[in-house]
């Protein structure tokens, strides 16, 4: 639950915050661009062992700040992987392709995720989770990039960095 408090501002408590099952990752959906007056929006992801975060694509409008709460995350930034420990930020700005992944195969990790500006970004992953439970397709998903400036791509340099992990 958002509580606005006294019109300067918003609280949200982990565990009021809205939570999105997918295989190996939860999502908590904490503020969107409503909320912070379009300012950013933000969310955490809970990642379970060599679990995958999100695949490569860029947005138009939006930059993307990663900060590793807990474990390690294999981040792509353009045609660039780091490995991002607890403590560390990266940020990918507006039409840089990015994805993200736990780096540790025996550790889970713990990510922070804003985006700036807020747009209404909430439903994008609601529409994931029900394509995850079979209540949506992958070509809804492809349809909606517009709407919630999410465009996916592909990198060679994170596939062969995906590759290479599971080995």
């Amino acid at each position: 639950m958002t509580d606005a408090i006294g019109g300067a501002g918003i609280f949200v408590r982990s565990d009021e915050a809205e939570q999105l099952t997918f295989p190996a990752n939860v999502t908590r959906l904490f503020a969107e661009g409503a909320d912070t007056n379009g300012a950013f929006s933000v969310l955490r992801s809970m990642m379970e062992p060599g679990a995958d975060g999100a695949r490569p694509h860029h947005h138009s409008n939006a930059s993307e700040l990663f900060f590793v709460i807990a474990g390690c995350v294999d981040i792509l930034i353009g045609d660039s992987v780091v490995t991002a420990n607890a403590g560390d930020v990266a940020v990918a700005a507006p039409g840089t392709m990015h994805a993200f992944a736990n780096g540790s195969r025996t550790e889970p990790a713990d990510l922070l995720i804003v985006f700036g500006p807020g747009i209404e970004r909430f439903d994008y992953f609601r529409l994931l989770q029900d394509v995850v439970a079979g209540k949506a397709t992958i070509a809804e998903v492809l349809s909606s990039q517009e709407r919630f400036d999410n465009w996916f791509t592909d990198s060679a340099a994170w596939t062969a960095h995906r590759a290479a992990a599971t080995l």
